[in-house]
């Protein structure tokens, strides 16, 4: 059932906060703004590994455009490209894993290309994403980034992913089309039994997810403890589920304030 209320942070429980274990996080127009980590979110990120809390983040941009950072950011693992490859930072060595074999990926991989050429090629000014480059294991389509497409123009791209067998989905920025049964919900289950070996739905009640667009969507069903930054308002009316709670600000600034309530509580725990 659809959550049809998005609830002030602030009527987030103290005791609920305090059982957490971790955060998972979407990146773009949640820990960035104007397309750069927002100062406050990089502090909160570093608070909240201070204390002790795992921090994931999850995106559709691609694993390329990830990769420094991955190596800066102090988050246990960054799940790219909708939970189709992880990037683990092992004392400044980075671990990359994917869960399609080789095989698949090359195969995809051609098909998507295909399948690209097509969207630029029938639908007026769609454009691929300026970070294409470093994508391995999907697709994407500008939308808001650098090219705007109005909402039509986006319907007309995700059809025609969809009309190719591929599974679409519509961040803040971009349209993201790929080949294969993960997305942001698979690569969390996938990343927590790849780090810790634990079944991440024995213990979804104790993380918390942050996001901000419609393809966070999935993420705010199961997450008890989903939270969207104030610009998740933008989507609301398209929003399939909307986040239980929403932060007074926006962007990184949100989620330096969600980071700041989870942190709070602890140490109000701690004092007694």
């Amino acid at each position: 059932m659809k959550n049809n209320t998005l609830l002030p942070l602030d009527m987030w429980s103290v005791t609920e906060r305090q059982r957490l274990t971790g955060v998972f996080t979407d990146i773009d127009d949640t820990l960035t703004t104007e397309g750069t980590i927002a100062p406050e979110a990089l502090h909160a990120l570093h608070d909240l590994k201070a204390a002790g809390l795992p921090v994931i983040a999850i995106t559709g941009r691609p694993v390329g455009w990830s990769e420094p950072f991955a190596l800066v950011w102090p988050v246990d693992a960054i799940v790219a490209e909708n939970g189709a490859v992880a990037l683990v930072n092992e004392r400044g060595v980075l671990t990359k894993t994917y869960q399609q074999d080789e095989a698949t990926r090359a195969r995809n991989f051609a098909r998507m290309q295909s399948v690209l050429e097509r969207i630029e090629r029938e639908t007026p000014g769609a454009m691929r994403a300026t970070d294409s480059a470093g994508r391995e294991c999907d697709i994407a389509i500008d939308h808001s980034e650098f090219v705007h497409l109005d909402d039509a123009r986006i319907a007309a791209v995700v059809a025609l992913m969809r009309e190719e067998g591929m599974h679409a989905t519509v961040s803040s920025i971009h349209v993201n089309g790929w080949y294969g049964e993960h997305n942001k919900l698979e690569g969390a289950r996938w990343i927590v039994r790849e780090l810790w070996g634990r079944d991440l739905d024995d213990e979804m009640d104790r993380w918390a997810y942050v996001g901000d667009s419609t393809n966070d969507a999935l993420m705010f069903q199961h997450f008890a403890h989903s939270i969207g930054v104030a610009n998740v308002r933008r989507f609301e009316s398209a929003l399939s589920h909307l986040p239980r709670y929403v932060a007074p600000s926006e962007r990184g600034a949100g989620f330096a304030e969600v980071a700041a309530a989870i942190l709070a509580s602890r140490a109000a725990a701690e004092a007694r």
